[in-house]
């Protein structure tokens, strides 16, 4: 007969997650933290989004039309008042999963929610997330060129230096991932607050001279635009949608700083400053329509050039190391989601579980980050690829937003449908004029998303069809059980933990034990190690126990989608149940299988190869789940797939 018991919350201290800390931390601090993090993005788009999409819309005259001006400007405006006050700040933030965002934590969520016929959802999650990282790869060198190329206007001499000094700044921001961001990033806030200062103060006296601009508040300005330009004003809406890209980011570090420091600060302080901003640059193209060769920086005089150069680079790198830490975030949750293989992850901070660096990931960014510096040269030619990645990623968001408010909240489908229909029109109306651009660069981040795209399919694909091939040959674990403690063969002192994907068949690392060393341990873990749809678990519910027999006991241990395993840690608690666990008499069985291409297999033989290549790259499971190397036995098994 089977016992199970499952840890009480009462039996061990509350996990410290992050409600904790959004309860402890105070909220000035939370709100200074998140500007300088989910407003980096968003808050650099000032430097290119107004003067490419009124260059979109007059062409390459050298001068800007003072109506198109109006239309544009009243266009970007509008889409930051839809598209991230309502969309984002007003309605995705609130469907959070577990008090996480971003959308694999949508997914998860969804997935969760709809239940077994998740496939459609599994597909949006990793569409969107294959294109987060053509949005990661883009921002740091549209940013960093755009924030550099103001060092021309102080004189044409400089122009030559533009490229270089962005490749070396990219290559320092790069460089220093893995000693960690805690520091730097305490700094984050106060010096995005002295930013969007700036860009507010230095609007005024525009404004002020020019005050008919204000009439791009008027909304008839953007529909008469695009109703009078025709094909024009729509090419235009790919430029107008550079204003809202990082959007993104106030739903993904929902988790970071929670729903009120991040809408008070979007309300209060950045939609304010971007807006005066904006209108600041409206304002001068009319009064100077060649101003149009950079408004941004021709709005400040010529003794300010250099400082704001500097502080906008300063700004620049630290959107791209918000984008960048994104990708590190999005890739564990993707591995714990099973759509990557294991790759090794540091943790940068003591404190904070969420500092991680990911040596793979930063050194497939840092080099396809220099690449499109190369290739691109400037920021106007690297615009053109950088609406088509965070378009599909609003409208991948928008369709699993719509699931979560039908099955989650338990509105009417007419109701949800009707709520989201606007927001999804808008996002692919976006992605279809983003699409236009697809030869001028917008290629770029289909071709990053679609390798994306083929690695995440590959290896959940494949990792099915092992799963199932492995089953196929294993022992039912109860059979065996039964077995051994009829005929029990040679004991040895101490506990052995075995390693498995699948509970109910014996591990492959103990049935070779069994055969190639005829002896047994006194006590016997058959481990499993699930992965919940949710971000974290507490440890309450963190061990379940279960005895199978005298010398054979079940443990399954359960991580949320963004914590790291810690196997000891989590065997911990487990003693608090009176399970007598110590690491020192223990030894962790796992097995290591070498992968051979089979004759006949559920995917195409290239794709068996690369699910093989993708195997190979993986992590050890053992520096993974964090146990001591000390304590570890592999046990090589050949497995064809």
């Amino acid at each position: 007969m089977t016992s199970e018991t499952t840890v009480t919350a009462a039996e061990t201290p509350a996990a410290n997650g992050h409600g904790e800390a959004h309860s402890t931390a105070s909220f000035a601090g939370l709100l200074i933290g998140s500007i300088g993090v989910v407003y980096g993005d968003i808050g650099t788009s000032p430097l290119y989004a107004l003067r490419e999409a009124v260059v979109a819309a007059t062409g390459s005259s050298g001068a800007a039309d003072p109506q198109a001006v109006l239309g544009v400007l009243s266009l970007i405006l509008w889409a930051l008042i839809v598209v991230v006050t309502l969309k984002y700040v007003l309605i995705l933030l609130r469907a959070d999963n577990n008090g996480e965002g971003g959308t694999l934590a949508l997914m998860a969520l969804a997935q969760r929610a709809v239940g077994g016929n998740a496939a459609v959802i599994v597909l949006l999650g990793i569409i969107s997330g294959a294109l987060f990282y053509g949005d990661a790869v883009i921002t740091p060198a549209l940013s960093v060129l755009s924030a550099i190329e103001g060092i021309k206007l102080v004189t044409e001499a400089f122009e030559h230096y533009v490229v270089p000094l962005t490749l070396i700044i990219l290559m320092a921001l790069f460089a220093v991932q893995s000693h960690g961001t805690a520091r730097v990033a305490s700094m984050f806030g106060p010096i995005m607050c002295l930013w969007f200062a700036v860009l507010a103060i230095a609007a005024v006296p525009q404004i002020v001279q020019h005050p008919e601009v204000l009439g791009a508040l008027n909304p008839f300005h953007a529909v008469s635009f695009m109703l009078h330009h025709g094909m024009i004003g729509f090419i235009t809406l790919g430029a107008v949608f550079l204003a809202v890209t990082g959007a993104e980011a106030l739903y993904a570090d929902l988790g970071h700083f929670g729903k009120k420091p991040i809408q008070t600060a979007w309300l209060f302080i950045v939609l304010p400053s971007l807006a005066l901003n904006y209108f600041g640059q409206g304002a001068l193209l009319i009064a100077n329509p060649k101003a149009i060769e950079n408004p941004f920086f021709l709005m400040f005089p010529e003794w300010a050039l250099i400082p704001m150069v500097a502080l906008a680079t300063i700004a620049t790198v630290i959107a791209s190391q918000a984008v960048i830490t994104g990708a590190y975030s999005l890739t564990r949750q993707a591995i714990q989601l099973g759509l990557l293989p294991r790759f090794e992850i540091r943790h940068t901070s003591e404190a904070h579980s969420g500092q991680i660096y990911i040596p793979k990931v930063n050194l497939m960014l840092f080099l396809a980050v220099m690449l499109l510096v190369v290739l691109f040269r400037s920021s106007s030619a690297l615009a053109s690829a950088y609406g088509i990645s965070v378009t599909g990623t609003m409208v991948v968001t928008a369709m699993m937003g719509f699931v979560v408010i039908w099955k989650v909240w338990k509105w009417s489908p007419l109701a949800a449908g009707a709520l989201i229909a606007p927001f999804l029109f808008l996002d692919i109306t976006f992605l279809a004029a983003n699409l236009l651009k697809v030869f001028e660069g917008g290629w770029v981040p289909l071709l990053l998303g679609g390798v994306v795209m083929l690695l995440m399919y590959t290896w959940r694909r494949g990792s099915r069809l092992l799963f199932e091939k492995s089953r196929k040959l294993e022992f039912p674990l109860a059979d065996l059980v039964a077995m051994l403690e009829k005929r029990p063969p040679q004991r040895v002192a101490g506990t052995a933990v075995f390693l498995t994907s699948d509970p109910q068949s014996a591990p492959t690392a103990l049935m070779h034990s069994l055969k190639h060393y005829k002896v047994l341990h006194e006590k016997n873990v058959i481990l499993t190690i699930e992965t919940a749809p949710a971000p974290r678990i507490d440890d309450s519910e963190r061990v379940r126990l279960e005895e199978i027999s005298a010398t054979f006991s079940k443990v399954t241990l359960r991580f949320g989608f963004m914590e790291s395993p810690n196997v000891p840690k989590a065997l911990a608690i487990a003693r608090k149940l009176g399970w007598q666990f110590d690491i020192m008499s223990t030894s962790f069985f796992l097995s290591r299988r070498a992968l051979k291409p089979a004759a006949h297999s559920g995917m195409p033989r290239w794709q068996d190869h690369l699910f093989i290549a993708l195997s190979r790259s993986s992590n050890d499971a053992t520096d993974y789940f964090q146990i001591p190397t000390g304590r570890v036995v592999e046990v090589g098994t050949q497995v064809t797939i």
